[in-house]
């Protein structure tokens, strides 16, 4: 009798290390009565030649306000990510995530001088739109990426229009538009 074990298998290692990482820096926040989260995990207006400024620019997509605003985007993470680190690769949806969090950090910086910003909302977004391009040809756009964009960037700006909360839906907006525009110059160069 030839029995077959299910094993465990690291299959998007990035995405993993990601979702980690939002838990370490959400319990740092939780054991340091939110100190971890404003020194390290949330990005706001500060002096340029502080190192710390630079460091947050990036590492504000691990911090989140509270567990229940973690555990939705990580969610959206572990749905979207493994399917696209197979598609792309674990460097490459690095190299995303990164160009996600600074974009939207410096636009945030700029624009929001009086506002902080922590969560990985737009990398979410740029995720969301980024996975409706997995099935692209050459000369078409996906059906689902123009309902996608329709559905989730629309309701963005409904709410940034309508809704008073601490969201930032423009974070959202622009993930959104990053991921969309990866989406479609990735996949165009494979053709």
């Amino acid at each position: 009798m030839n029995k077959k074990r299910l094993k465990v298998t690291l299959n998007a290692p990035v995405v993993i290390g990601f979702v980690a990482m939002c838990f370490v820096a959400t319990v740092l926040n939780y054991v340091s009565g939110g100190v971890a989260g404003r020194l390290l995990f949330m990005t706001y207006r500060a002096p340029l030649w502080s190192p710390l400024t630079w460091l947050r620019g990036v590492t504000y997509i691990f911090g989140h306000a509270d567990l229940a605003h973690m555990v939705g985007n990580m969610s959206y993470l572990l749905l979207l990510g493994p399917m696209l680190e197979e598609k792309y690769g674990s460097k490459l949806l690095v190299l995303i995530i990164a160009i996600t969090a600074i974009i939207t950090s410096v636009i945030h910086f700029v624009f929001f001088p009086s506002m902080a910003l922590c969560g990985a909302s737009g990398v979410v977004f740029a995720f969301i739109l980024l996975s409706s391009f997995t099935g692209f040809r050459a000369g078409e756009i996906p059906v689902s990426f123009i309902l996608v964009s329709m559905f989730f960037i629309g309701q963005q700006i409904v709410d940034g229009l309508t809704v008073q909360d601490n969201i930032s839906n423009l974070t959202h907006i622009i993930g959104g538009i990053l991921g969309g525009i990866i989406g479609y110059v990735l996949n165009l160069r494979k053709r």
